[in-house]
């Protein structure tokens, strides 16, 4: 249904008060169609052709992709519905409300990123589509919590097509050109349990899991000596050991035992490569043992991001915001909008510590100074002839 989009701070507040939480686990996972219809609601409302996608395999949830304007180029201003999971009771107020204390907009996804969503709107408020030289495209996504399957179907279906695009996550205002990807692998081991008086009665899987962890650990140092780039305050790609439970008692053989992992793959490295050396190396580690091995993935794997510095939209958002572009060890939804052929950025209000806090805020100091900047950035790359 088309609505007028109300002032700046009542749509917020409308956001933030339609929970939209995207997990891995079903217990705390919910939709996200109820903030897409509100968005294409206010957005139809200003003359925008509005497109919701449903997600396959994801009842409730979809993608918007909100077009004013139209030709090649222009410019998509991008954020995610979905929130994380919170924890009520460590907040001083409700999460799903609004609240304005201490200069401060208090509520679940005003830094991480529904208030971009917006702003995005407000900036856009009193464009009139025969100006346009470009098309200016307001996207919002789904599960980028979660799974990314919101971008990933963009990708899939070929769409929105523009030139450059600003993801709003929270950086302070600071350009985001490049990120590291993100890859998370659950790492089973099976072995034979039995009783622990006698070790020949079974076959101990935890002893199998100290073998792949050094392996790992190992694995680590190599990656590390191999890739590095000075851009990245850590230069080198990460790998953490975030998770391993195994056994059941004490005095049984342990039976089974898994491990999850986290690796931050740099810009050069390719993750179905990781993907396929990981599983060689630890079937060689377990070569003899007598163990079964099995490898999942967590989730299908994000590449990381690398924009130019000298694309335009970098070098615009240099100017406009006075900072220059840095590199980020945290993943987003930009290598999936790079690979429909946008130069992307990531750029938005708000800290990045404050996502997935309790208490989560957006100074309300920032919200004029991002309000320009979306201006300038839609005045140069929609209102101006392309070149």
């Amino acid at each position: 249904m088309t609505h007028r989009a109300p002032p700046l701070h009542a749509m917020l507040q409308g956001l933030i008060a339609s929970p939209s939480v995207s997990s891995v686990s079903p217990a705390f996972d919910q939709g996200n169609l109820a903030v897409i219809e509100i968005l294409a609601g206010w957005l139809d409302g200003m003359g925008f052709q509005c497109e919701i996608i449903p997600l396959p395999q994801h009842p409730g949830k979809a993608n918007l992709i909100a077009t004013l304007g139209s030709g090649p180029g222009g410019l998509v201003l991008a954020g995610h519905t979905d929130t994380v999971p919170c924890d009520p009771e460590r907040w001083q107020s409700d999460p799903f409300k609004l609240i304005e204390r201490d200069q401060r907009l208090y509520g679940l996804g005003t830094a991480d990123m529904k208030s971009f969503l917006g702003l995005a709107i407000e900036a856009a408020r009193h464009i009139n589509a025969a100006d346009l030289q470009q098309p200016l495209i307001i996207l919002a996504t789904a599960d980028e919590e979660s799974s990314m399957d919101g971008a990933r179907e963009l990708v899939r279906l070929g769409k929105p097509r523009a030139r450059f695009a600003v993801i709003g996550e929270p950086t302070s205002m600071v350009p985001i050109h490049a990120h590291k990807g993100m890859m998370m692998e659950a790492i089973r081991i099976t072995g034979q349990s039995g009783h622990s008086s006698n070790p020949a009665l079974g076959n101990n899987a935890l002893l199998g899991m100290y073998k792949v962890l050094g392996n790992l650990i190992d694995w680590q140092q190599e990656l590390a000596d191999k890739y590095r780039d000075p851009i990245f305050d850590v230069p080198v790609p990460t790998l953490n050991l975030g998770h391993i439970h195994g056994g059941d008692n004490p005095n049984r053989i342990c039976g089974h035992c898994e491990l999850h992992i986290d690796l931050r793959p740099l810009p050069s490295m390719n993750i179905p490569e990781l993907q396929g050396l990981l599983q060689q190396r630890l079937q060689t580690v377990l070569a003899q043992t007598g163990l079964e091995l099995a490898i999942r993935h967590l989730m299908p794997g994000t590449p990381a991001m690398a924009t130019p510095r000298q694309s335009e939209i970098v070098q615009a958002a240099e100017k406009l915001t006075g900072h220059t572009a840095e590199a980020a060890a945290y993943s987003t939804e930009a290598p999936y909008l790079n690979h429909l052929g946008m130069e992307t950025i990531v750029l938005g209000p708000g800290h990045i510590a404050q996502a997935h806090q309790p208490d989560e805020y957006l100074e309300q100091a920032a919200i004029k100074p991002m309000l320009g900047v979306l201006t300038h950035l839609i005045e140069k790359f929609c209102l101006r002839p392309a070149g």
